[in-house]
């Protein structure tokens, strides 16, 4: 390690890079060539993050269910509410649009008006024949009134099902082919099919059709996503060049930087496509982020370049210097960023793990790229002339330099006073913020389909689907009367609780058995009794004959049923309340050694994923504040230096929580991120500024003041001239229509701007307070020296503050 860390290291790989420069060009074109042909195998999720580890006890039960049933997130709904829709051109427009999805092979079900059946009884044998609802087109006004009439006042089986009886909406529901539901088929079918069908049928009777369901908002939400990423890159490219061309004022320089993240982005993406992960929500954050943190290395190299060259004109040993002096130290950082992403390696979530390999991985490779092509492109190039060279000189932020030496100098208590409140506040802050399981709530609020699944929630009562998973422990044990009571009840208490649907299940189709039994009467849509459950249970028999309704609810062996509620976008504490309310009554009315009762559906597990992620957090922040402690135990040898590097950075991190409780952004899987990321960015300042106290101790023989006002005049602009790249950079999220983008890049960008305070302020004025403990010469190991004067050795000159104005 010592030997890595040494001079002698860096100056042979500044050899190897300096005399294989086209080789290593060579080398750099083909890895990205070969990155590039993964591009083939990038796919976009097609499925909701799961966010449990696949042996969690929630998955198994989930997969379980899916084993019983099949996919349950299958159904797509579209839906009317205007009363022109029961006029014979509407009607026969509606069921001519319901007649031609049908045809697709990707639909096995459609339940639509000109689908619905009526049980008809025969006695002769016992059983129900179905016929059709409508059977014909509409030929008058008093036939769709008539249409209209017998669905709202008759067929209460199909009440929150295909019809709102309050509204007058009435809805189709579409199943889509469950073996189609996880694939590029599902795309397909809705983009290329089902949504010109769609747009043809309000084109021509003008009224707005509004649809949904978890294949459709799958759809377009990944079709958003999708969208983003180029939108993002292209946001990140343009923020960061102006910025970059702001300070350097050379084109050539910022051609070379954008050239240099390029390739950077390109790695990305093949990366995803070699390791063969699907680009989800969080992935697809991983090009604009390699843009935003590979820019500060190229400010740090091409500064550099230019500083040596402006010194003692001689290209080639400014060159080498670049990659001696600054190698080592951009490698530290760097690696100390990337570990910030590397903890959500160590979480069982799979989602997680991928964007942490994903995101160390191509940390690491952005530095590679970055000291690699900077250094070998200026080789070919002319020397910088004198106008590159200006902006070494400018010193227009030192009002903002000598505002930090006086508030250091001047007003230490009133830094420790201000931190101590934001402190407290945050705690209060901290007390207030919400969990959120929400399936929807990062999806954009102005499109179309999530102004959709509001309409579905107020008028059906939601479109998450929450499943009961009943096992009666013996064959056909669910057709038993008892068992048959107990379910009615369970979904009479579903049915009472706001957040939930109607529910759904062989309860319904029983009760219209009987109903149909006399004579379709809507008094009788009931379960029978005793006495009649001989006569009228038989023909139920014939439902999975001539319909795969009952298949739908009620397994082949009859061991096994299902209920199935459709859960509102409410908060986490509702779904809580909820599910213990469930839980409760499932317990009173489903004795454990008869019964076995799960509940389960994506709605349910996306919410324990979320908790679980919320554990996780606390577990893969503490692992990246043990990597950073570790790394100054080591390099520094002290404990008082671990807190005093830590509480800087910690304190952000304490106010950003705060803040979020305050104004109300819930922890949620986006937002969870913040913390890990922000704290790995952010220590690197420290380290620089550390680094640059204890160089400037062994130049001043232990002085301490001297010392730490002299590291905040050079380290002071590095960092803040860094902090405005990954300022911006990082607010390039918030141009998102996800929620939670916007959230991650607001917070992150608020976060690393406190940072630097932090590290501006109360970092060297705790170095002040507890100077003479901290200052000890034994405390520094070797190689850390080694790095501290590699990192800082060339930001002696005190005539220039801005000479170094962006090392970080």
């Amino acid at each position: 390690m010592a030997k890595f860390l040494s001079s002698g290291f860096w100056e042979s790989i500044a050899g190897i890079i300096l005399r294989n420069k086209l080789l290593i060009l060579i080398l750099v074109i083909g890895a990205t060539i070969l990155l590039g042909m993964q591009w083939t195998h990038m796919r976009f999720t097609y499925t909701e993050a799961n966010l449990l580890p696949d042996d969690h006890e929630v998955n198994l039960e989930y997969n379980t269910f899916l084993d019983k049933f099949g996919e349950e997130g299958n159904l797509i709904v579209i839906g009317i509410k205007n009363d022109s829709l029961f006029t014979p051109s509407v009607l026969n427009a509606w069921n001519s649009l319901s007649e031609k999805i049908d045809q697709y092979e990707e639909v096995t079900l459609s339940i639509s008006l000109k689908d619905l059946k009526l049980l008809d009884k025969q006695e002769n044998p016992a059983r129900f024949d179905l016929k059709s609802f409508i059977t014909d087109s509409v030929t008058s006004t008093k036939q769709a009134s008539d249409y209209r009439k017998q669905l709202f006042n008759d067929l209460p089986f199909y009440e929150n099902l295909i019809y709102n009886k309050e509204t007058g909406t009435v809805r189709s529901a579409i199943y889509l082919d469950k073996a189609i539901v996880n694939t590029p088929a599902r795309r397909d079918f809705i983009v290329n099919d089902l949504v010109p069908l769609i747009a043809n049928f309000e084109s021509a009777s003008g009224i707005k059709v509004r649809t949904s369901g978890m294949p459709y908002i799958r759809t377009l939400n990944s079709q958003n996503i999708i969208d983003e990423i180029g939108l993002f890159v292209g946001a990140a490219l343009l923020v960061t060049s102006l910025i970059f061309f702001f300070f350097f004022r050379s084109y050539r320089a910022t051609f070379i930087s954008m050239i240099t993240v390029i390739i950077g982005v390109m790695w990305a993406f093949g990366f995803l496509g070699l390791l063969r992960y699907e680009i989800t929500v969080l992935t697809a954050l991983i090009p604009p982020l390699i843009i935003v943190i590979g820019i500060p290395n190229c400010i740090f190299l091409i500064n550099k370049y230019q500083h040596e060259y402006k010194m003692h004109g001689n290209k080639i040993k400014a060159l080498q210097r670049v990659i001696t002096k600054v190698g080592n130290a951009t490698l530290m950082t760097n690696i100390t960023t990337a570990s910030g992403f590397a903890t959500f390696i160590l979480t069982e979530s799979s989602l997680l793990k991928e964007f942490g390999v994903v995101a160390s991985i191509n940390i690491i490779g952005i530095f590679l790229l970055s000291l690699l092509i900077i250094p070998i492109i200026y080789s070919y190039m002319p020397p910088p002339k004198e106008k590159h060279l200006k902006h070494l000189g400018k010193n227009w932020i030192e009002g903002f330099v000598n505002w930090m030496e006086r508030m250091v100098r001047n007003h230490r208590i009133a830094i420790y006073i201000v931190s101590i409140i934001l402190l407290t506040a945050s705690m209060i802050g901290i007390n207030q913020i919400r969990i959120s399981g929400s399936l929807i709530e990062d999806m954009p609020k102005k499109t179309a389909f999530f102004q959709d699944i509001k309409f579905f929630e107020e008028e059906f009562d939601g479109i998450m689907p929450l499943e009961i998973l009943i096992d009666t422990k013996r064959k056909k044990g669910v057709m038993k009367l008892a068992t048959l009571k107990r379910m009615d009840e369970l979904s009479q208490v579903i049915e009472e609780q706001p957040e939930l649907s109607k529910p759904v299940s062989i309860v319904n189709l029983v009760k219209y058995a009987k109903q149909a039994y006399y004579n379709g009467s809507p008094k009788y849509y009931q379960l029978p009794s005793s006495n009649e459950r001989n006569f009228i249970l038989p023909y139920t028999s014939s439902f999975s004959e001539q319909t795969n309704l009952m298949g739908a609810y009620v397994d082949s062996t009859g061991q096994y049923a299902r209920i199935t509620t459709f859960m509102k976008d409410i908060g986490t504490d509702k779904m809580e309340r909820a599910e213990e309310n469930l839980r409760a009554k499932i317990k009173t009315l489903f004795p454990e050694e008869r019964y076995e009762v799960t509940l389960t559906g994506k709605a349910l597990v996306f919410q324990k994923g979320t908790n679980y992620l919320v554990n996780n957090l606390v577990i893969s922040l503490s692992l990246a504040i043990l990597l950073i402690a570790l790394f100054m135990a080591w390099m520094f040898r002290s404990f008082k230096m671990i807190l005093v590097s830590l509480i800087p950075n910690l304190l952000p991190l304490l106010v950003t929580a705060g803040m979020m409780g305050f104004i109300g952004i819930p922890i949620k899987p986006s937002t969870i991120l913040v913390f890990s990321i922000a704290f790995g960015i952010s220590v690197d300042d420290t380290i620089h500024f550390l680094a640059k106290y204890r160089q400037e101790l062994r130049a001043s023989r232990w002085k301490i003041k001297k010392s730490v006002y002299a590291s905040l005049r050079e380290t002071g602009v590095s960092m803040f001239y860094t902090s405005i790249v990954l300022f911006f950079g990082f607010s390039v999220f918030m141009i998102s229509s996800f929620g939670g983008t916007v959230a991650l890049g607001g917070l992150v960008s608020a976060t690393l701007l406190f940072a630097m305070l932090a590290n501006l302020l109360l970092l060297p004025s705790l170095l002040l307070s507890l100077e003479r403990s901290i200052a000890n010469k034994k405390t520094l190991k070797e190689p850390a020296l080694q790095i501290i004067t590699e990192l800082n050795e060339e930001q002696e000159t005190k005539n220039d503050p801005s000479e170094e104005n962006t090392t970080s």
